[in-house]
């Protein structure tokens, strides 16, 4: 087999999807009329998705050992309920607030992950049940009544801009081009460094001329973005926010031991207990770590939309697990990458999105959703079959 067959085929849900995005993108701009890849529009995108694609990266990690969060929805509008009591109610502080928000996403956390972890009850069991605790907890904190509204500098983190949306050459920000620039030069950067390293250790690599395509569209890609945000407002503060913790779980899940014990436990778990992984105290963590994202997920929609509601979680769940099975994670555990991860929320999103501006129901949405979740399980027992059979 080729070095090239192999690169795709080792890599094909992570580009099949990559390839499916722009599809639906294209197909969208289409149907719509040209609206799909306007600048306020995928500002919008970026926006309205940012809370599914952070809790789809804690999400993973829970999918990755074999398990899953259901209550991620209820945590989130839980802790937006707290923080909306402490910072409207009792006219606390943005900082401590927000911090006090985050520890109480990983109390919440650590109550799932004991259960789960140290007296191994069902996963499912557990965050269902967190999820109709949390879920009743948030109407009693808020009385059926929505708390608003937050200073301006809280709701800047979800809805504000990078400052110097002033500066402006042409329509374009200024900020917004550099920062693509910018971007550009780290990725190839690192890519190309990454290419040196496998090499000096003699790892098998594709061809140079591959390498440098796969670069050439990648930093088109990101030009595209920034160029696009940069024509309407900028450079939104959730998208920083949201890059720094790609690059952080990407870093963890990729190159540290901590990473390698998460994929061994969901790998194989007896296994991972025999090479020594402490499996209970990984899983553990795993859980505070989704609880800590699903408290930044409430604030940040707290933040959004200005206020805290009892309904502000509701379906969180369904979005950002369909987020990681259509990026590429498996059911089984052991598989999955964040950037797998964000390519299937954007997946959704877009899909949302679309289907909205062409006016298509609510019900419809739902069932065509429904399909291409099915579908990328589907594609993944299917590729999976195939690669056991030979």
């Amino acid at each position: 087999m080729s070095s090239i067959s192999k690169f795709f085929k080792n890599n094909i849900r992570q580009y099949g999807m990559v390839i499916a995005l722009a599809f639906i993108m294209i197909l969208f701009q289409i149907t719509t009329g040209g609206i799909m890849f306007k600048p306020m529009n995928i500002t919008n995108l970026v926006l309205q998705n940012s809370y599914v694609l952070i809790l789809a990266i804690g999400m993973l990690l829970a999918i990755v050992t074999g398990n899953i969060d259901l209550s991620v929805g209820s945590v989130a509008a839980f802790v937006g309920a707290v923080s909306a009591v402490m910072m409207v109610d009792y006219h606390m502080g943005v900082a401590p607030a927000m911090v006090l928000s985050l520890l109480i996403g990983a109390a919440v956390g650590a109550f799932h992950g004991y259960f789960i972890a140290f007296l191994r009850i069902p996963a499912f069991i557990v965050t269902l049940a967190g999820m109709l605790i949390f879920l009743g907890l948030t109407m009693v904190i808020l009385q059926g009544q929505t708390k608003a509204p937050f200073a301006k500098s809280f709701q800047a983190m979800a809805a504000g801009y990078l400052p110097g949306m002033e500066l402006r050459w042409h329509g374009f920000n200024i900020i917004g081009i550099l920062a693509g620039l910018v971007l550009s030069v780290i990725l190839i950067a690192v890519m190309l460094n990454a290419r040196r390293t496998k090499q000096k250790y003699h790892f098998e690599t594709v061809p140079l001329w591959l390498d440098i395509v796969k670069i050439a569209v990648i930093v088109a890609a990101v030009n595209l973005l920034t160029f696009e945000l940069a024509a309407y407002n900028g450079i939104p503060i959730i998208l920083i926010i949201l890059s720094v913790l790609i690059v952080i779980y990407t870093f963890v899940t990729q190159r540290t031991i901590i990473g390698r014990h998460v994929y061994a436990l969901g790998g194989n778990e007896k296994a991972a207990r025999l090479s020594g992984v402490k499996t209970n105290q990984i899983l553990f963590w795993v859980y505070v770590n989704m609880g800590v994202l699903s408290a930044l997920a409430g604030l940040i929609v707290a933040g959004r939309l200005n206020a805290a509601t009892p309904k502000a979680g509701s379906g969180f769940e369904l979005d950002a697990i369909a987020a990681c099975f259509i990026g590429g994670a498996s059911a089984s555990g052991g598989i999955g990458t964040v950037i797998g991860t964000i390519v299937g929320g954007f997946v959704m999103g877009v899909l949302n999105n679309g289907m909205s501006i062409m006016g298509v129901s609510v019900d419809w949405q739902q069932t065509i959703k429904g399909l291409v979740l099915l579908g990328a399980v589907w594609f993944d027992v299917y590729t999976k079959s195939r690669a056991q059979a030979k």
